[in-house]
């Protein structure tokens, strides 16, 4: 159960009104980046980064996650507006916070059993 402390305790972190806002204007702000042609999702990151400098480090990180996934949706906006086949990333960006989250959970409920297992035979 203590594998399950940590995701809790990320949730609840992640789930706090501020974070909610931090995340919702770095979507925003990478939505806009994203639509100017020739910059993408890692542009997006790199060139708004210096807004982050005065937060703490959750509420940066938080930040420019929501600039990726607002830059890689803000590519596709073109695409979708003119109904024209476009970028792919967009099912990516649907997908990848749900598969992200899945294998997160996968590996921490594995990996607290794997070690113990590995200790206890290699113990010397």
């Amino acid at each position: 159960m203590e594998s399950l402390q940590y995701p809790a305790q990320g949730f609840g972190t992640a789930l706090q009104p501020i974070n909610i806002l931090w995340v919702t204007v770095g979507g925003v702000l990478g939505t806009l980046v994203g639509m100017l042609p020739g910059l993408g999702p890692a542009t997006g990151v790199a060139v708004l980064l210096p807004l982050t400098y005065s937060m703490g480090p959750v509420a940066a990180l938080i930040t420019m996650g929501g600039v990726y996934y607002g830059a890689m949706y803000g590519g596709s906006r073109a695409s979708i507006l003119f109904n024209t086949p476009g970028d792919g990333d967009l099912g990516a960006f649907f997908h990848s916070p749900i598969a992200v989250t899945l294998f997160l959970l996968t590996v921490l409920s594995v990996s607290y059993p794997a070690a113990r297992a590995a200790v206890r035979k290699y113990r010397t």
